[in-house]
């Protein structure tokens, strides 16, 4: 995938439907441990979309030891490739920054019973 591929205002618009599509299917994916999507838990850090409708996916894990990172990954893939446009998925998985409570959605907090005003 060409990370560097300016995309033009029209492009912006045209691919803005794929994308809320993409989100929409990355918060089908669940942490097997919490039960919060991984969009929610500020898991994706990252996510591009190119010409070709090609997805690029930086995301991470709660903690970098996490023993269910293979499946948690395979079902990000799946669920991406599996909306209607997409081309193809490519998932970087990093640990820099490295996680935090910082990074949960407002409905994450609520669903795990923290104040959404606090950080």
């Amino acid at each position: 995938m060409s990370e560097n591929q300016v995309l033009t205002p029209e492009d912006v618009k045209d691919l803005a439907p794929l994308y809320d599509a993409v989100v929409l299917a990355l918060k089908q994916v669940y942490d097997p441990e919490i039960p919060v999507n991984i969009y929610d838990l500020g898991l994706i850090y990252e996510l591009n979309i190119n010409k070709a409708r090609e997805v690029y996916i930086k995301m991470t894990f709660t903690a970098p030891n996490c023993p269910m990172a293979d499946e948690v990954m395979a079902d990000v893939q799946r669920s991406v490739e599996l909306t209607p446009g997409v081309t193809k998925c490519l998932i970087d998985l990093v640990f820099e920054p490295v996680w935090d409570q910082s990074m949960l959605s407002d409905e994450a907090r609520i669903a795990l019973g923290l104040d959404p005003e606090m950080e």
